[in-house]
């Protein structure tokens, strides 16, 4: 009979594997299950990467076709190929997924295709993909099964015309009409994909804003952004229905000014994530999850209401996020191995990848003042950068907010040229709990974008900067 292993992890993506092989590195013995053939889960797979490629792909195309002229550059008649992008995208993928696979070897760690349900504390049934069932036991189980797409009662998938995420990163031609349902970062950024390669995008979003959990004034920045490029937008608008005639889909909608029907080649669905957490056998064993999100509870060393079942990631409480999950991932293997760990989530990051980019760290200002705190905003627009000027990306600013007392920085809103590197000062300013008077005395590299941010700190902290 085989000895128990130290650690069973259900799931391979950035919070199971980056668990995996932190603990592997700390000594234990670790088998990985995982019901996807490749590894890195939906993040890799599915998700993150493949769409990041893309939009790369497609923002190089969209300035090839309109802004390379700025800059005296002339080029002839401009060809998209569809099927070179796509493949483009997908070695992107097996690269990577590659990696994974190396590393799982170098720190051999055991893995196991196929689906995963709990029997007992310290024992989980494997089902491979043929039907054959075995039995494998641990000291610890760490649940890490991600997210799957949620959808909507009134529109139906059919993989084909009404489709997820999934398939939109996979269209074979690029769609005249799309309609995409939901006005959050998901639909966002496919919806910029398909638009800067010719599609004409609409947008329909339930609520009377898009971006909910982002700044006010940075998401009513984008929408005007977006719209600019070409995406059409109609909020406080509920979908009711669908009908597909003819290879189009006619999508039944009511809003307040009245019921009105839109039509497309495809309809993309991205109304957001819910927990992957179907035929694991949460309810057997009795671990508890909330009744609303359907996430699990669990402790600050990540343990279930089970002793000896743990859970990180897209499964519990947070923001459904790659890095939120493999940081989760490796507190949780330096804590069973006893060493000391903590994720602080209120520094954790997002990014959202249209274009300009938007990234954002700590709270918002409408959440700042429901809590009656005293605060002081700083903002610098890149329309004043050098750096910005010369690349030709002069559109938005950085935001910070920080608290009218003490000068902590409570918060920071970046929309703008590569908001997605410039958080990350923002985010080890917060971390060690610094003043925005800490940001405006760093020495920024001239000329640089990130000046800005230093710029924005100096209006926080001082009311004036320099270059407005």
């Amino acid at each position: 009979m085989p000895q128990p292993n130290d650690l069973i992890v259900i799931g391979a993506g950035p919070g199971g594997y980056v668990a995996a092989i932190r603990a592997a590195q700390l000594g234990k013995s670790v088998v990985c299950i995982d019901k996807r053939g490749p590894l890195g889960g939906t993040c890799l797979n599915v998700g993150c990467i493949p769409s990041k490629a893309l939009l790369d792909s497609s923002e190089l195309f969209e300035i090839t076709n309109h802004r390379l002229a700025k800059h005296g550059i002339s080029v002839g008649k401009v060809a998209l190929d569809v099927a070179a992008m796509m493949k483009r995208k997908d070695h992107v993928v097996k690269s990577l997924t590659d990696g994974i696979g190396f590393l799982r070897r170098k720190t051999k760690i055991a893995t196991i295709h196929g689906t995963a349900k709990l029997l007992a504390p310290g024992k989980v049934e494997v089902t491979a993909a043929d039907g054959t069932k075995s039995v494998l036991e641990a000291g610890a189980i760490l649940l890490a099964a991600g997210s799957e797409v949620a959808t909507l009662p009134s529109l139906p998938l059919d993989g084909k015309q009404i489709v997820s995420s999934t398939e939109a990163l996979s269209f074979d031609a690029v769609p005249p009409k799309l309609i995409v349902v939901g006005g959050g970062y998901i639909g966002l950024e496919l919806g910029s994909v398909w638009a800067r390669l010719g599609s004409k995008v609409t947008v329909l979003e339930f609520l009377p804003r898009i971006l909910p959990l982002t700044d006010t004034e940075i998401a009513g920045l984008v929408q005007k952004s977006l719209a600019k490029q070409g995406m059409e937008f109609h909020l406080s608008t509920k979908v009711t229905g669908a009908k597909i005639e003819g290879g189009k889909v006619t999508v039944q909608t009511e809003a307040s000014s009245g019921n009105a029907t839109f039509q497309a080649d495809k309809v993309l669905v991205a109304v957001g994530r819910k927990p992957s957490i179907a035929g694991l056998g949460l309810d057997t064993l009795g671990v508890k999850t909330h009744e609303k999100t359907g996430k699990i509870s669990v402790n600050d060393k990540f343990e279930t209401s089970v002793k000896g079942i743990y859970a990180i990631g897209d499964l519990i409480d947070g923001p459904m996020l790659a890095h939120k999950a493999s940081e989760e991932g490796i507190a949780f293997a330096e804590s069973l191995a006893g060493n000391y760990a903590h994720v602080n989530h209120a520094t954790i990051p997002s990014v959202i990848y249209i274009w300009p980019e938007v990234a954002s760290v700590g709270q918002t200002e409408e959440q700042v003042k429901e809590s009656g705190r005293e605060y002081r905003v700083g903002k610098f627009p890149f329309s004043a950068s050098g750096r910005a000027k010369c690349m030709d990306e002069s559109e938005g600013l950085v935001k910070i907010i920080a608290d009218a007392e003490t000068d902590r920085v409570l918060g920071v809103h970046i929309f703008g040229p590569r908001a997605s590197d410039l958080i990350a000062e923002c985010v080890t300013i917060m971390e060690f709990k610094g003043s925005a008077e800490d940001i405006a005395r760093i020495v920024h590299g001239h000329p640089t974008l990130s000046e800005s941010v230093g710029e924005a700190a100096r209006m926080a902290w001082l009311g004036k900067a320099i270059h407005v």
